[in-house]
C-alpha cells in the first residue's frame, strides 16, 4: 500500500513532500485501515476528548441505578455482565471487522485478556456483586477512590506521587475508612471485600494496558470486552448461577441500557481516554460519578446517605481533587 504522500501528491509536487514526511514505521499499521474518529492526524482531537470525558461523567453516573434495577429484576450479578459484555464486544468487533480492521494477534488477545479479566472480570464484577447488598450511591462512591489507587500503581510503576498526591491517598483511605466505620458499605464481609477490591483491580488495569501490547484503536475496547465478558460468564457457570425469575421489564430496560451505553459508547470512550489523555483525566469520572449517582439514586431509587457517608464523600472527593490537578 503506497504511503501518504504518494497518494495526495502531484507528479511535481511528490519528491517535496516525501523529502519533508518521516516514513511510517515498518510495524505500525496504515492510519486508513484504522476505525474513523478513533485515531486522528495530528494527535486527538480536542472535541473528541471532551466528548469521551462527558460521556464518562454522565453515562457512567447512571449506570450504577441501571445495575441496581438489573439485579432487583431477577438478573445474577455475574451471568449479567458476562453477557452484557459479551454482547457489546461481539457487536463492537463485527462492525470493525467488516469495516477492515486488522484482527488481534495471539500476543494482543493475550493483553487484552489480561485487562479484560483487571477491569471488567474483577473490577466491574466485583462492584455488581457488591451491589446486591450496598446502595448504588455509597458503590459510586467507593469507585471515586479509583485515582488513589491509580497515582498508588503509577508509582510501582516509577511514577510516584508528590507531597500533595500523598496528602489525598491519606485523606482518601480515610473516607474509606469513614464509610467502613458508619456502616454504609454493607454488612456482609464478601460484598465489602469485593467493592474495595474492585476499584483496586481497575487502577491497575487501567495503568497496565498502557505498557501492554494491546490491538490498535477500538478493537483494543472489543477484545477487552469480549475477554472479560467471557471471565465473568466463566465465573458464573463455576459458582452456580441462574435466574430464579423470570427478569422484570424494567431490568431488561437496564440490561440494554448497560449493554449499548454503558459498554458501547461508555467503555469505547474510556479506551480513547487511556490512549490518548493522562491517567488522571481518564479517570477523573470516578469523582463526578457519585455525585450523578448519589443524585438518581435518591431521585429515583429513594436511596438516602447517612452524615457519615456525606462526610465521606467529601474526603475522597477533596482527595481525588488533590490527586488529579495538573502540576
Amino acid at each position: 500500500m503506497p504511503t501518504w504522500p504518494a497518494k495526495i501528491a502531484s507528479d511535481t509536487s511528490r519528491a517535496v513532500l516525501a523529502s519533508r514526511a518521516a516514513p511510517l514505521p515498518v510495524s505500525q499499521p496504515a492510519p486508513v485501515n484504522l476505525p474513523s474518529g478513533d485515531v486522528l492526524p495530528g494527535g486527538p482531537q480536542r472535541g473528541w476528548l471532551i466528548a469521551s470525558i462527558l460521556s464518562l461523567y454522565i453515562i457512567w453516573g447512571s449506570t450504577y441505578l441501571a445495575i441496581r434495577w438489573a439485579l432487583e429484576g431477577g438478573m445474577p450479578p455475574f451471568q449479567m455482565s458476562g453477557v452484557r459484555f459479551v454482547l457489546a464486544g461481539a457487536l463492537l468487533f463485527a462492525v470493525l471487522w467488516l469495516r477492515g480492521a486488522p484482527v488481534p494477534t495471539a500476543r494482543q488477545w493475550g493483553a487484552s485478556a489480561l485487562v479484560g479479566l483487571l477491569l471488567l472480570g474483577v473490577g466491574n464484577g466485583g462492584l455488581v456483586f457488591a451491589q446486591q447488598s450496598v446502595p448504588s450511591g455509597v458503590a459510586a462512591l467507593v469507585v471515586g477512590s479509583l485515582p488513589l489507587w491509580t497515582a498508588l500503581f503509577g508509582g510501582l510503576f516509577g511514577q510516584w506521587p508528590g507531597r500533595a498526591e500523598r496528602w489525598g491517598l491519606a485523606v482518601g483511605f480515610g473516607g474509606i475508612v469513614l464509610l467502613n466505620l458508619g456502616g454504609d458499605m454493607g454488612g456482609g464481609l464478601l460484598p465489602t471485600l469485593a467493592m474495595l477490591v474492585s476499584p483496586m483491580s481497575w487502577a491497575l488495569g487501567s495503568v497496565w494496558s498502557r505498557r501492554l501490547p494491546m490491538p490498535q484503536g477500538l478493537m483494543s475496547t472489543a477484545a477487552q470486552m469480549l475477554c472479560g465478558g467471557v471471565v465473568m460468564l466463566g465465573f458464573s457457570l463455576l459458582i452456580g448461577e441462574r435466574p430464579t425469575v423470570i427478569p422484570t421489564p424494567k431490568a431488561v430496560l437496564a440490561f440494554f441500557y448497560l449493554v449499548v451505553f454503558g459498554s458501547l459508547v461508555g467503555y469505547s470512550a474510556y479506551g480513547y481516554l487511556l490512549r490518548n489523555a493522562r491517567p488522571s483525566l481518564a479517570t477523573s469520572y470516578a469523582y463526578v460519578n457519585p455525585v450523578l449517582a448519589v443524585l438518581l439514586g435518591g431521585l429515583l431509587a429513594g436511596e438516602t446517605m447517612t452524615p457519615t457517608a456525606w462526610l465521606a464523600m467529601g474526603a475522597i472527593l477533596g482527595a481525588v481533587v488533590l490527586l488529579t490537578r495538573e502540576k
